[in-house]
């Protein structure tokens, strides 16, 4: 990821890579989208989905499917690979799906390019400093902190250390109770 520092935006771009991490049907959407705003672009796509998404299929255009990079070796080959086709754009689709979140995130710090983030609606934003608020807004509702959820969100979050000492001390009192048992009474202990 570079320009996350800066506002600069692409002068031109010829390449761009997309991080099909959603439903097939959002890539369909996205790219006319895309199309309109870099007309001349060739797009490239990485999935783990099988088959060519409709808008998407040109010559022009490739696809590389996560299932054919299992193991640390071939994902740094894909890295390596995508690194030399210099992409000046990368999208990444957050549609709060639980999709190749890791690949995601992994290709999005590997790769030099400005990614952008891009909704279920097709609406997108560049992510950099000039777009913080709305990263952190993005963020919130994404983890369930923003809207009605965020104080129960948020109070779970603040009760969990207590939860977790409870449980703890119960299961510590509860082994604790045991072996005085089994040492005060040695014959009368079964250990099923």
């Amino acid at each position: 990821m570079k320009l996350v520092f800066s506002e600069r935006q692409p002068k031109t771009v010829e390449r761009i890579l997309l991080i099909e991490s959603g439903s097939r049907h959002l890539i369909d959407q996205v790219v006319p989208v895309l199309r309109q705003h870099w007309p001349g672009a060739a797009i490239d796509l990485v999935t783990c989905f099988p088959g060519v998404p409709k808008s998407l299929d040109e010559p022009a255009n490739r696809v590389f499917r996560t299932a054919d990079f299992a193991g640390a070796p071939a994902r740094a080959r894909l890295y390596a690979e995508l690194r030399v086709r210099q992409y000046q754009v990368g999208g990444m689709i957050c549609s709060g799906e639980p999709v190749m979140t890791r690949w995601k995130l992994a290709l999005a710090w590997k790769i030099p390019a400005k990614f952008l983030a891009i909704n279920e609606n097709g609406d997108y934003f560049w992510i950099d400093l000039a777009h913080r608020r709305v990263l952190a807004r993005f963020t919130l509702a994404r983890l369930g902190l923003a809207g009605s959820g965020a104080a129960a969100a948020a109070a779970r979050l603040l009760l969990f250390p207590f939860h977790l000492t409870y449980l703890l001390l119960y299961a510590a009192s509860a082994h604790g109770r045991r072996a005085v048992r089994r040492w005060t009474r040695p014959g009368t202990f079964s250990t099923l």
